[in-house]
């Protein structure tokens, strides 16, 4: 009883495996492109602090009245223009009293002069009278200097400040008047870290981006780098000049600036084509329609492209997308290949 009930299990088993061929695994749809060249630079990222090109704040140089202010908030000043002044009536009347003076010592030196010609004064008392002569007129000096110092003018053309002083307010020596700003250009500062210091030379273009402007770069040159780096931070200061033609940029803005060396053409590959294992970076190379990992040797990443520094030539076919299909040596099929006839086995 027992072999009978093998030999019907044993038949019904061969009866039911029949000859199956194993299906061949499909070859992977991946995309493939030659690597070529793109361009690629060091970018040195540092953020500024916008300086006007001369900026200077004008004070009282005494403690006096003020009688008059001649700018409007915001305005624009000449050179030389005046922007304040203080009362001079006291320091007028002081004039006037020293010039009397200087006029009548210039008048008795010319008769001690005449004198002494005819034999009639002596040296001694001509040198007295030109020394009265000379204090008189530094006297004069003295008062048309104390005016000219309550009386304030702009030491360059700019843009003023919003004013804080009113006519007739008494300020004490020091109190501010005016800050005069020339931003025809504009200098930028900023500090760069000791160790690119090598990247940067003074002539150097940079790019600068404010907040006010983020789609307006600015353009400018490395005017100056500082001979000494700062100890504390192990970094040097820079600074840049940018035009400011149309005064877009202002004093204290903050920027961020981008400074480009070592441009270059190198190898270049979508990020998507290189894969990591560790701290290596594989691409796939595609030889006679199979898969080969190649290690590579990477460098920057822009743009979307990752610079490749050796393992492959320019030329050869590197799949670009599709790679986490991949292993060394699998067949593949390439994007925009004829499908393959497929075989119907008879019944």
């Amino acid at each position: 009883m027992r072999k009978s009930l093998f030999l019907i299990t044993a038949l019904c088993l061969a009866g039911c495996s029949g000859d199956k061929t194993s299906k061949p695994r499909q070859a992977a749809l991946v995309e493939a492109a030659p690597i070529a060249k793109a361009d690629f630079a060091d970018t040195l990222d540092a953020v500024g602090t916008a300086l006007a090109n001369e900026q200077v704040i004008l004070s009282a140089p005494v403690t006096e009245r003020v009688t008059s202010i001649n700018f409007a908030d915001g305005g624009y000043v000449a050179k030389g223009q005046v922007i304040a002044t203080m009362a001079i009536a006291q320091e007028q009347a002081e004039l006037a009293a020293a010039q009397a003076q200087a006029l009548q010592a210039g008048q008795q030196l010319q008769r001690v002069q005449a004198l002494k010609a005819r034999g009639f004064a002596t040296a001694a008392l001509l040198d007295q009278q030109l020394a009265l002569a000379n204090a008189a007129k530094a006297s004069a000096d003295q008062s048309r200097a104390a005016i000219n110092d309550r009386v304030i003018r702009a030491p360059f053309g700019g843009w003023l400040s919003l004013r804080t002083v009113s006519p007739g307010a008494i300020v004490t020596a020091g109190t501010a008047i005016a800050t005069v700003s020339d931003i025809s250009r504009i200098k930028l500062d900023f500090t760069v870290p000791e160790t690119r210091l090598s990247t940067i030379r003074e002539g150097q273009t940079i790019r600068a981006v404010s907040a006010a402007w983020p789609d307006r770069p600015f353009n400018g040159t490395i005017a100056t780098i500082d001979p000494v780096i700062d100890p504390a931070t192990r970094a040097v200061r820079v600074r840049a000049i940018l035009p400011n033609p149309d005064h877009a940029l202002k004093p204290g803005m903050l920027l961020t600036v981008s400074i480009v060396s070592r441009q270059r053409q190198s190898l270049a590959l979508p990020e998507l084509a290189v894969v990591g294992d560790g701290e290596d970076r594989f691409v796939f190379v595609v030889e006679d329609r199979k898969a080969k990992r190649v290690k590579v040797d990477t460098g920057l990443r822009q743009n979307g492209l990752v610079e490749i520094l050796g393992g492959v030539k320019a030329g050869q076919q590197v799949v670009t997308d599709g790679v986490v299909k991949l292993s060394d040596g699998v067949p593949v099929r390439l994007a925009g290949d004829k499908p393959a006839p497929s075989s119907k086995s008879a019944g």
